[in-house]
């Protein structure tokens, strides 16, 4: 094999690789809800976390908050049933939203990555995501917005 065929079948199967990598972590059903704002609090049912699989209850990883009010969505980790990362979903860069890919999140602008607690794990953003405290009260998780 001559050495032009070489690197653009090595091209192909890189570019054919991370294709099919974002395919598959698109396919994940991801949540999405209409948060409650209250006060300065956003409210989400710990139910949204719920999932049925195999006639058991699961949880998802996270789910994806909007409301009219907020210019970007937040996403909500469910590191176990007593902790959970609430993460501000625009990149620290230069103000793009940025996607989740199950415990990755990254910006589709420039590539920025952040970990499911907001921390930067790969420029150019050299800031962590915003986070918000969370409290669980009964059934639901109460997010404080104050100072968004």
């Amino acid at each position: 094999m001559k050495r032009k065929d070489f690197l653009k079948t090595c091209g192909y199967a890189c570019l054919g690789g991370s294709t099919m990598i974002t395919i598959m972590q698109s396919c994940t059903v991801t949540k999405t809800i209409s948060g409650n704002i209250e006060k300065s609090d956003i409210l989400v049912a710990i139910s949204d976390f719920q999932s049925l699989e195999d006639s058991k209850i699961g949880y998802k990883k996270y789910i994806i908050v909007n409301n009219d009010l907020l210019k970007f969505p937040i996403c909500v980790y469910r590191i176990d049933e007593n902790k959970y990362n609430a993460l501000w979903l625009e990149c620290t860069h230069q103000g793009n939203e940025v996607q989740v890919f199950g415990d990755k999140l990254q910006c589709p602008a420039h590539g920025s990555e952040f970990s499911n607690s907001g921390l930067v794990t790969n420029g150019p953003a050299d800031r962590n995501l915003r986070t918000f405290p969370v409290t669980i009260e009964g059934n639901f998780l109460k997010i404080s917005l104050k100072a968004v």
